[in-house]
């Protein structure tokens, strides 16, 4: 039994904004990669005590989220995606895990979230919605390779249920900004929801442990659904905030018959219709 485990760090119990915990020149970065990594550690314990033989730590955080010295020793740690989606994912994997996610840009009720950078307002695909979750899932999909686990705020947890159903979550943090942010510039929109409710760390630990191996458990019985159903040809449509002097954009994509080569598909952002000096701008 093979699995690929997607890390991020702003899903963690104990990460508690961006300024302070996510970025290389942060006070409590070190701390923050420490907290994810003792989290990681975790879901790992429960995937080898249900039977995993082989597990893939992918770190999938921009600017590094993993401390190799305190991670798991049976395990192989992914540090670098410039190759592309599915980030050398494959069929060779039995299942995929994510650890440490967070939700979708604009959603009520999370912690911290975003999808990619900051200044994303939305991305879909055939008119789902979808996040940094999302976006692998159906990469996954794609190669048939099942989606067992999530851990995150309760916000990302939600989403994973709702695009992959039979899927185990585990919460670890619930958000408390009740608005969307859609009206925000990305700099406004980094301290917009950075209010959350945080189990201990170490509790959030256990009941990781817990929801890995029961995951891991289940899927000898039944197989959770891989991605959402939907039907080629692909549509991805990306929308960007907008600043005081930059309206916001969109861009347009299709692809005939591949999720994972829209994914890859380089974005060209327009001016959206009602952003252009005749239809007036609501950034």
């Amino acid at each position: 039994m093979r699995i690929y485990l997607m890390t991020d760090l702003e899903g963690v119990a104990g990460v508690l904004n961006f300024q302070d915990w996510c970025l290389p020149e942060s006070r409590y970065y070190d701390l923050a990669k420490e907290l994810l990594t003792s989290e990681v550690n975790a879901a790992v314990e429960g995937f080898f005590a249900a039977g995993a033989k082989e597990i893939l730590v992918v770190d999938g955080h921009g600017a590094g989220g993993i401390n190799p010295k305190l991670l798991h020793k049976r395990v192989e740690l992914m540090r670098g995606l410039g190759m592309g989606w599915p980030f050398l994912l494959n069929e060779g994997y039995d299942a995929v895990a994510w650890v440490g996610q967070h939700a979708k840009a604009g959603t009520e009720y999370a912690h911290l979230a975003h999808t990619q950078s900051l200044r994303y307002l939305d991305l879909s695909v055939n008119d789902v919605s979808i996040g940094e979750f999302g976006q692998l899932a159906l990469c996954a999909g794609e190669l048939d390779a099942p989606t067992i686990f999530f851990s995150g705020d309760s916000a990302g947890c939600l989403e994973a249920q709702r695009l992959t159903p039979g899927i185990e979550t585990v919460s670890v943090k619930r958000g408390t900004q009740s608005a969307g942010g859609d009206d925000l510039d990305a700099d406004q929109y980094m301290l917009h929801n950075s209010g959350a409710i945080h189990r201990h760390p170490e509790r959030a630990r256990e009941l990781i442990r817990e929801g890995a191996e029961r995951a891991l458990q289940a899927f000898g019985s039944r197989k959770p659904h891989v991605s959402p159903l939907l039907i080629p040809p692909y549509r991805r449509v990306a929308i960007f905030r907008g600043d005081a002097t930059h309206p916001r954009t969109i861009s347009v994509e299709t692809h005939p018959d591949s999720l994972i080569d829209l994914m890859n598909m380089p974005f060209h952002p327009a001016p959206l219709p009602s952003d252009t000096p005749d239809g007036g701008s609501s950034a």
